[in-house]
């Protein structure tokens, strides 16, 4: 069911590579609420995915760009702008990757190469992206952005490895950052938590189906699916959240403020 909620708003979605993306979904439903978009991947993903066919579904230009170029993104937001004919009022910023998971290094024998290329696509990209848009004077007054992130920044996950780092690191820009840009132009910065999903990229965390059904057993609500993380992040681009900032929001069925459930309890219990 459609709501209106983003009717006459203008956005740029990052990350959208296949129909199980947070950003895939999060586009489909913006679409949905009467936005009009870009969406925007690196080069080498927009060539591995099947972004092109959302684009067509939602009647989006795709446009490509490095998250790390500084370049790239002031093009993006030129071109976006144009595109859509006006300064943008949301983004997501779904960007995650890390070269140590991808080759198997273990978190006490990182390459520190990869680790400093984990923390610029997953984390220092976000930083990025809001100096660009503020230099340039790209958002609205009561934007918003949104970057995914997870629980891994809080607690340990052994085999979430550099990444809880760069989740971390994530997080703290997006409560500086959103001091910045909330005194300059009331523009709204936050993160959403999302419970494990199956996504692509986070498929490819070792020990994965672990971690999934864990949460979902610890959770009083199950694990939050991708399309309801997707209506939770159009909230947040909404004016009905506009003095929601600088905020971590978990969007997890109450994983992160769970001890233990009688699920877990039994199993150990037997």
């Amino acid at each position: 069911m459609a709501y209106s909620l983003l009717n006459g708003k203008r956005g740029i979605i990052f990350g959208a590579l296949d129909p199980n993306s947070i950003a895939w979904k999060v586009a489909v439903r913006a679409h949905e609420e009467g936005a009009r978009f870009t969406l925007t991947n690196a080069p080498v993903a927009l060539r591995m995915g099947a972004i092109n066919q959302l684009a067509e579904q939602c009647g989006a230009r795709v446009i490509g760009a490095d998250a790390t170029s500084n370049a790239d993104l002031e093009q993006l937001f030129t071109q976006s702008m144009e595109e859509l004919g006006g300064k943008i009022d949301f983004v997501l910023h779904s960007i995650g990757m890390s070269p140590n998971v991808r080759k198997g290094r273990a978190y006490t024998d990182l390459d520190y190469d990869f680790y400093h290329k984990t923390m610029d696509i997953s984390a220092m990209s976000l930083h990025r992206v809001l100096q660009s848009a503020m230099r340039m004077d790209a958002m609205s007054e009561w934007g918003s952005v949104v970057a995914l992130t997870y629980i891994a920044a809080q607690r340990v996950f052994p085999d979430y490895n550099d990444m809880a780092d760069a989740k971390s690191m994530l997080e703290s820009i997006a409560r500086s950052y959103g001091y910045h840009y909330g005194k300059a132009k009331k523009v709204r910065v936050n993160t959403i938590s999302q419970s494990p999903t199956k996504t692509t990229a986070g498929q490819g965390v070792k020990g994965f189906d672990g971690f999934f059904n864990y949460a979902d057993a610890i959770s009083p609500l199950g694990n939050a699916s991708a399309e309801a993380c997707a209506d939770y992040c159009l909230t947040l681009f909404s004016d009905l959240t506009r003095h929601v900032t600088m905020q971590n929001l978990f969007h997890d069925g109450g994983f992160s403020y769970t001890g233990v459930s009688n699920e877990v309890m039994e199993k150990f219990n037997s």
